[in-house]
């Protein structure tokens, strides 16, 4: 769902703004179904990227002409419109490249040479076209773009309109790749002639799926070794549409802002398929959150993705959001020099993300990396005596502080509240959607008083988050304090606790020698009721001894 990834239109940075060190390059995706276009803004410096605009068009470039399996002149017609309108906008955005694939309809269809060579007489527009295997390997480091695997291994199932890819990864160069003739729009056009569909076509429609599924799906099995735990991951249109609906259906009506993360069980998936065959193509698109177009073709996808996933033993998928063009970007990236340790770019995916995010709206990372060291510390050093939580919430906690003072991007007055917004719609990659809610809302608490209920983010959190981000905003507002001046004022901080008088004490050490750090003092002061509160302690500030001035020597 690319447009989940794109940011809010009132705050996405313009053509006009160009950042410095920055390149932009447009991707173009011609499938079966649909003609994708991302535009990204590159990030050499970390390396990443931000997706700026997105394009998409439902062509139907696969029904192709019964007699012949040619693409057919209307189809064509229909996907030069929309790769016209796809290099309007890249010129816009001034994209130095615009790199476009085509994929499984393209390359079957005997006259898909004469459509590529079509449009680039008509737009000048060169298009490569690409094998199965090659949609594979580019799908792969789409997903390790915007996933970290943490060296377990993960099996990719990418559902197009002309075919179904699997792969089998851990991060490092993939185990496997396929590329299989099994897609949503083709199996329609041959399995689906009722409707509502008949148990005859669903009958077989499910055995056409699974005798064609059977020799890849054995050989990726032959590529786990004995004991390995393998998790599934699911990208692209079909699959996305379908955590849509499941979404709309456990959410009270409405979906999470972003699908990136979000699970969807084996058993959940039966149940949607068994509703989709009753419903009659009218019916189908009268479900929240289900387009037209989808709806012609959704069964054949559900069918397809349970089928994999009942043969390869799975009882749950994770959606990711980046998939083919996001790999043709890191592909170029990496064919570039701008990726030097593919592993090592892909073993950071929270951490660049969020780094990412900061300087999209102009954060001074020296300054956020210094209240994030001071969050950091406080957590580190309290954890057992004032906390419970670990190292995943250590990490949500660290980023909150890199993005709290993103909403200065949008205004000063109540920039709180715009760091949520931003946050919250930014598109963080490596995360799921309850991980971002928790993250914004630390970055919403950094300053001024105590969470309420009456907050409707705040509202929208289960008891346990709540508690989270109670006591975790209280230890970000702390950290914000010791920087007070943001000239890293503080070196480094010591905490104490004593337990009987419920008393914690902080021990600030100058990075200057005679700096009494009073501004410091000042602003914990005017923060510290919170801490204080939420823990039921007293909080007591000094300055080392070796480094202090004698004025001001302790803060009760």
């Amino acid at each position: 769902m690319v447009a989940e990834l794109v940011t809010n239109a009132s705050v996405a940075s313009s053509p006009t703004k160009a950042q410095p060190h920055s390149r932009i390059l447009a991707a173009i995706d011609i499938g079966t179904n649909s003609v994708h276009m991302v535009v990204v803004r590159i990030n050499p410096e970390l390396p990443a990227f931000n997706i700026v605009d997105a394009e998409k068009s439902t062509v139907r470039l696969g029904e192709r002409c019964p007699q012949t399996g040619n693409l057919t002149a209307e189809a064509m017609a229909r996907a030069i419109a929309a790769l016209r309108r796809c290099l309007d906008m890249a010129k816009v955005w001034n994209a130095e490249q615009v790199i476009a694939v085509a994929t499984s309809a393209t390359r079957e269809a005997p006259n898909g040479k004469d459509f590529i060579r079509e449009v680039e007489t008509q737009l000048g527009l060169q298009i490569d076209l690409i094998s199965g295997q090659e949609e594979a390997r580019r799908i792969y480091l789409g997903v390790l773009s915007g996933l970290e695997f943490n060296h377990q291994l993960h099996t990719i199932i990418d559902i197009g309109g002309g075919s179904t890819e699997l792969i089998l990864g851990d991060g490092h160069d993939p185990r496997f790749l396929s590329s299989t003739k099994v897609g949503a729009v083709r199996l329609t056009n041959e399995f689906v002639t009722t409707d509502p569909i008949s148990n005859r076509d669903f009958d077989r429609l499910h055995a056409y799926v699974r005798g064609m599924l059977e020799w890849p799906i054995e050989d990726l099995k032959a590529k786990i070794e004995q004991g390995e735990t393998v998790n599934m991951v699911g990208t692209s249109g079909t699959i996305e549409s379908l955590i849509r609906l499941d979404a709309y259906a456990n959410n009270t009506g409405a979906p999470p802002t972003t699908l990136s993360g979000y699970v969807l069980t084996l058993e959940r998936l039966q149940a949607l398929n068994q509703r989709l065959r009753k419903l009659s193509f009218g019916d189908r698109c009268k479900i929240p959150g289900m387009s037209e177009r989808r709806a012609e073709i959704i069964l054949a996808g559900g069918v397809i993705l349970q089928e994999v996933m009942e043969s390869l033993g799975m009882t749950k998928i994770q959606s990711c959001t980046r998939a083919l063009r996001e790999g043709i970007i890191v592909d170029w990236m990496l064919n570039h020099g701008l990726i030097e340790d593919r592993l090592r770019y892909q073993g950071s995916v929270r951490q660049r993300s969020a780094l990412n995010l900061a300087q999209k709206y102009r954060v001074n990372l020296d300054n956020a990396q210094q209240a994030a060291k001071f969050a950091v510390m406080l957590f580190d050093q309290t954890c057992g005596t004032l906390h419970q939580w670990g190292t995943q919430e250590r990490e949500l906690l660290w980023t909150a502080a890199i993005l709290h003072n993103c909403g200065h991007y949008i205004s000063h007055s109540a920039h709180h509240k715009h760091s949520y917004y931003l946050i919250r719609n930014g598109g963080l990659l490596g995360y799921t959607d309850a991980e971002i809610e928790m993250i914004a809302n630390l970055a919403r608490y950094h300053r001024k008083g105590a969470p309420k209920k009456k907050h409707e983010s705040y509202q929208g959190l289960g008891k346990l988050e709540r508690q989270m981000v109670d006591q975790l905003s209280a230890l970000l507002k702390v950290a914000v304090a010791l920087d007070r001046r943001q000239i890293n004022a503080i070196d480094s901080l010591h905490c104490t606790f004593n337990a009987a008088q419920r008393e914690l004490s902080l021990t600030l050490t100058p990075a200057q020698l005679g700096d009494d750090c009073s501004l410091e003092r000042w602003s914990l002061e005017y923060k510290k009721a919170c801490l204080e509160a939420e823990f039921g302690i007293k909080l007591v500030v000094k300055v080392d001894a070796a480094q202090d001035t004698g004025v001001f020597s302790a803060v009760g």
